[in-house]
């Protein structure tokens, strides 16, 4: 397992500034690998050959319009739809999980991208699926991919443009190699019940944590995983603007939830897809090192599997 740490301001400022407050701290931790981008860095950027963008809008089973209909109808010039279920291991009964590196490489390639392009990723602005792609694009070994703040909503209501229909790619060439540790299984999260080594956030509503409400996916059990904490991803971002809440309301979010962000993490949520808006946040703020869940309560909350706990956390 990485080292797991925050990013730590450079020598030459702290002298500078002695005395900072954590948002200032937060901020110089993630000036320069921040993996949000602005609609206006990307209206400069848009019609730049080496920045691919791609729609990675999800929805939950049965919701309509499917995704892809909705990029069809509207979606940023010049992106893809990176379809979330489809690229994934095709052989796995559990919802999109991960491919191989193999399969992530024809998918993407047949994007469009190559491993020497810088990726944008947005999704409809209720920040589901976009961290999802970033989160496997760092996976398989491209850093250069970012998040749209505010994706499509904020995009849309600024009045920018958008185009119909689909856009058709040539093919690219783009390399794939995983590194395990950015994800984890349900054998190790079961080792983590005992030795508790790794901190389990649960992204999904409080209801659905808690065991109150019934689980959206069919055949699951109510609750969450037990000692894991409750920071459900829709507190993270302005429902009204699509975009990402400032760094110290994120910081908050946590903390307030019982998290120590100087310890090993691990991300869950319904599917293994709004779990990594958590891990955004946490990358924002400075911390590395952390994981994801990608079974999440899809595989946990199997009839057969392991133990559950509700309630608060």
């Amino acid at each position: 397992m990485p080292g797991h740490r925050q990013a730590e301001a450079t020598p030459s400022f702290g002298q500078l500034c002695p005395v900072m407050t954590n948002t200032e701290r937060a901020y110089i931790m993630t000036a320069t690998d921040d993996p949000l981008v602005s609609t206006e860095w990307l209206a400069a950027h848009v019609a730049d050959p080496k920045v691919r963008i791609i729609d990675a809008s999800y929805k939950m089973p049965g919701v309509l319009p499917l995704p892809a209909d909705d990029y069809l109808a509207a979606h940023i010039p010049g992106a893809v739809f990176f379809n979330v279920n489809t690229i994934a291991d095709p052989n796995d009964p559990r919802p999109h999980m991960y491919p191989n590196a193999l399969q992530f490489a024809r998918d993407v390639s047949g994007l469009g991208i190559s491993s020497g392009d810088t990726v944008v990723a947005y999704d409809a602005g209720g920040w589901v699926a976009a961290p999802r792609a970033w989160w496997m694009f760092l996976s398989f070994g491209h850093p250069d991919v970012k998040v749209l703040d505010g994706g499509l909503k904020k995009w849309r209501a600024e009045g920018r443009p958008v185009d119909a229909g689909e856009v058709k790619p040539k093919p690219g060439r783009f390399e794939a190699k995983l590194d395990p540790t950015y994800v984890r299984s349900k054998a190790q999260l079961q080792d983590d019940l005992q030795t508790r080594k790794e901190q389990v956030i649960d992204a999904r509503p409080k209801q659905r944590f808690e065991g109150t409400v019934t689980e959206p996916w069919p055949g699951r059990r109510s609750g969450h995983i037990p000692g894991s904490r409750n920071v459900p991803y829709a507190d993270l971002f302005d429902a009204a603007t699509g975009a990402m809440k400032p760094l110290e309301e994120l910081r908050k979010a946590f903390t307030g939830a019982g998290v120590d962000m100087a310890k090993p993490i691990v991300t869950s949520c319904g599917s293994g897809v709004s779990a990594l808006v958590l891990t955004l946040a946490l990358y924002r703020l400075g911390v590395r090192g952390s994981a994801l869940y990608d079974g999440s309560w899809a595989e946990w909350g199997l009839p057969d599997g392991p133990p559950i706990a509700t309630g608060a956390a």
